[in-house]
């Protein structure tokens, strides 16, 4: 039996003090390599991007305000997208000239440097990179088209290399999992169109079939894949609607499993739907309404696809935009009309939100975009 040892501080063997230093340094350095996170908001008439720090906690620190260098006239929203190698921010302006703006992100700090400027074919709702950052997707809500830009050395957006006419209205625009195929909502069309995408030419050609209705009126708007690829969700704005699909991965084809609702309880008024994510594990979805100013949590199952309505909680005043933090514990909410965004922490076992702070961003924010950096 091996005796206790008394006097650690004053009689420990070396061996055993070296050890215990050497187990001090490694958590040390462990500690100081973890991941810091920001949150990056995008601000549509103050034509900048707010940039946070946040902390284990959840709790925010503004470091930057980055402007929108080439910009002046503000726009009715402004899309973020971040390359898939985290070196990349682009922000897409929606007033004249439409443009790409696109920025560096400083590894280190999180910290945005402008690069340069690209040009949009037109007033751009959504902006998504392919899933090897070579290219940048467009929806035009007004223009009714989707396009397609390649992503030049330098980070900035290249000429349109493909403008493609489509339904009504589209709004939101992004590649499958597997990058072979691209999904457009036609919010005023009621339909989502399909595209085959070629990665190495950067080309988009019509699917077989090229188009999936969905109810009339009820207008397809932000759709996200589940994380293992079999499942996809789309929130409608004209009629609060959560719809559930099975995704094909071989084909691209949606094959809707269940339809529910973003509204909360005792709804009464015109729906205003706006956007949808899901945590990084895929076991909670989230959508706003922007009429009754809510979040709405789902559970999903990972078998089925099928949701099960947690409930709704209160949010900032038209609630156009939010994202869930990398880590999966925190969702960040921005209000177009409270120029702020809440934080608020998702409960691991039941997906249930909880209010944390709000804090202060530019002048009508619209979209928030998170990113770890090691």
């Amino acid at each position: 039996m091996l005796k206790p040892t008394r006097r650690i501080a004053s009689g420990a063997p070396r061996a055993a003090i070296a050890t215990t230093l050497a187990f001090l340094t490694l958590i040390s350095g462990v500690r100081a390599g973890m991941a810091e996170t920001f949150a990056y908001v995008g601000n549509a008439d103050s034509n900048d991007i707010s940039v946070f720090k946040m902390a284990e906690s959840g709790e925010m620190t503004p470091v930057q305000t980055a402007a929108f260098t080439g910009v002046e006239k503000p726009g009715s929203s402004t899309p973020l997208a971040i390359t898939p190698d985290h070196r990349v921010l682009i922000a897409g302006i929606r007033s004249q000239p439409f443009v790409a703006v696109s920025f560096a992100i400083d590894p280190k700090t999180g910290q945005l440097s402008h690069i340069g400027n690209g040009p949009l074919a037109d007033s751009m709702a959504n902006i998504a990179f392919d899933r090897g950052g070579k290219f940048l997707f467009s929806a035009s809500y007004g223009g009714n088209k989707v396009a397609l830009n390649p992503l030049l050395a330098n980070g900035v957006a290249g000429e349109p290399k493909q403008v493609i006419p489509t339904g009504l209205n589209a709004h939101a625009v992004l590649p499958s999992p597997d990058n072979r195929f691209v999904f457009a909502t036609n919010l005023g069309s009621d339909q989502v169109l399909a595209f085959a995408f070629d990665a190495t030419t950067g080309t988009l050609t019509p699917s077989d079939p090229p188009t999936h209705k969905v109810p009339e009126k009820s207008g397809p708007r932000h759709f996200v894949f589940h994380p293992n690829g079999k499942f996809v969700y789309l929130v409608h704005e004209l009629n609060g609607d959560v719809a559930a699909f099975a995704y094909e991965a071989k084909s691209g084809a949606w094959d809707e499993i269940q339809r529910t609702t973003a509204l909360p309880e005792g709804f009464s008024g015109k729906p205003w739907a706006a956007d949808i994510h899901i945590s990084p594990d895929g076991r909670f979805l989230y959508a706003s309404e922007r009429t009754t100013n809510t979040l709405t949590a789902y559970k999903v199952d990972a078998t089925t696809g099928k949701l099960t309505t947690i409930g709704s909680v209160p949010t900032e005043k038209q609630p156009r935009g939010f994202h869930i933090d990398p880590s999966g514990r925190y969702l960040a909410a921005v209000g177009e009309l409270s120029d702020s965004m809440t934080v608020y922490a998702i409960d691991q076992s039941s997906g249930a939100l909880a209010k944390l702070k709000s804090y202060a961003t530019g002048k009508k924010p619209n979209w928030v975009e998170f990113l770890s950096l090691p």
